[in-house]
């Protein structure tokens, strides 16, 4: 079971990797981009050893955006599975809604999140069976008065759109890391966040656990199981309430 003893284990590690994007962030941030164009930084790597260092123990698996994948991991029944960098294309603009992201599976289950936010110092550690703690303000600008549900939706997913049938009777924040999205929704900071796009298991398993965690609930909008350390760890869509929300949220998604 997980205990204290491993939310500490990966708070620290947290800890450890925002210090090192937070002093990445103050240079300039030259990157590459890998296999589909997605970019990728020296701080991503840099996070992705660390993390790699600090947290499996013993038999525990890993599984990382940023590490040529060992499918030893499927004969794990602990697996680390972590984002070091999620956001990067807000990393590199300069923007400050990208995080880290630390989730623990166990059973083939999420049962641990840590995702830290180093530009506002926000940290959201839990565990299923130990609830959630927050330290931080993410200042997040909602509009005022409240018109609706308090959505987290996708910086690119709005460009194209995709969020227009929800903004007349939702308040939507646009931000960049999945990761992070999901955290707040954890800790209470919004109502929900979705995306009919598709997502790794190491964008959303450490917010899955927290959602949890709190009491929410994390499903696939399009329909399908979730399954955790699948050979290809990747999901058509991922969606996330808090709790009691995801009846209006269902509602929402079908019209």
């Amino acid at each position: 079971m997980v205990g204290a003893e491993d939310l500490a284990h990966a708070r620290d590690a947290l800890l450890a990797a925002m210090a090192v994007l937070r002093r990445h962030a103050r240079t300039d941030v030259p990157f590459e981009l890998k296999a589909g164009d997605s970019p990728v930084t020296a701080a991503d790597h840099e996070v992705d050893a660390l993390l790699r260092q600090m947290l499996p123990r013993g038999d525990e698996g890993w599984l990382s955006e940023e590490t040529d994948d060992d499918a030893a991991r499927l004969d794990c029944d602990r697996v680390w599975v972590v984002d070091p960098l999620d956001g990067t294309r807000s990393f590199i603009a300069g923007r400050p809604d990208y995080s880290t992201s630390i989730a623990l599976l166990q059973g083939g289950e999420p049962v641990l999140g840590a995702i830290g936010n180093p530009a506002t110092g926000v940290v959201v550690v839990g565990a299923v069976g130990l609830g959630v703690t927050s330290e931080g303000d993410p200042g997040l600008p909602w509009p005022a008065p409240r018109r609706g549900l308090r959505l987290l939706a996708s910086r690119s997913e709005m460009r194209r759109g995709e969020w227009a049938p929800w903004s007349a009777t939702c308040d939507l924040l646009p931000m960049g890391s999945v990761a992070y999205k999901l955290a707040l929704v954890a800790a209470g900071h919004a109502d929900a966040t979705w995306t009919l796009q598709p997502k790794h298991e190491w964008d959303v398993a450490a917010g899955a656990a927290l959602v949890r965690a709190a009491g929410g609930e994390v499903w696939l909008p399009r329909g399908g199981h979730l399954l955790w350390n699948r050979r290809r760890p990747r999901f058509l869509s991922f969606a996330a309430a808090a709790p009691g929300q995801r009846a209006v949220v269902e509602a929402l998604l079908r019209n």
